[in-house]
């Protein structure tokens, strides 16, 4: 049976599982921050990206992305039907999708975004979908400038929020989101028999 979800989780959804038999086997945040963010003071440079380019880019991403996720759920072992699928949806726009190249040409990090309209509970909000660094480059805070270069891609665009998805249990992910002004808006949590 696979894990059910339940989105706005509390502790009487853990309450419940708990006297069905269920554990939690994972907690994601959404979390949320106003748009745009104030420019930096500490001198950091900003990135030189550039758009992903459909019919060029798919290799390099997968090999980057499936480096960068290596041991996640749901990110990891992405095919070329995966990114296919994500490129037919209604959502993809290849402009908000950003690659962090070297001088030759090596793919080091991307931040793809996804723009999701009004609803009558939301307003129009910018997400950072997936973000990832390639582990050779781990460490030089690129993941926190593609992050920012994301951000202000959605501000361009006119977004006034922005959120992203992340595992309750990626502490420095957590914390760097913390740090870029952040906060947790909702707990999804899902549960499952461990059978």
């Amino acid at each position: 049976m696979p894990a059910r979800w339940v989105y706005g989780a509390t502790d009487d959804d853990d309450r419940d599982a708990a006297a069905q038999g269920l554990r939690m086997v994972r907690e994601l945040y959404q979390m949320r921050r106003p748009l745009p963010v104030e420019p930096e003071t500490d001198g950091a440079p900003r990135l030189a990206t550039r758009p992903f380019e459909v019919g060029r880019d798919e290799a390099a991403w997968l090999r980057v992305n499936n480096r960068a996720f290596a041991s996640h759920p749901d990110q990891s072992s992405w095919t070329p039907a995966d990114i296919a699928a994500q490129e037919a949806e209604d959502w993809f726009d290849p402009e908000g999708f950003l690659l962090l190249e070297t001088d030759d040409g090596m793919l080091q990090g991307f931040c793809w975004t996804k723009v999701h309209p009004v609803t009558d509970v939301d307003p129009a909000m910018g997400e950072i979908y997936v973000i990832g660094v390639d582990p050779d480059w781990h460490g030089q805070g690129l993941g926190r400038a593609l992050v920012l270069a994301g951000l202000a891609h959605l501000a361009h665009r006119g977004l006034r929020v922005g959120m992203l998805y992340v595992e309750s249990n990626n502490t420095p992910a957590v914390h760097l989101y913390r740090r870029l002004g952040f906060t947790i808006h909702q707990v999804d949590r899902a549960y499952d028999s461990g059978h």
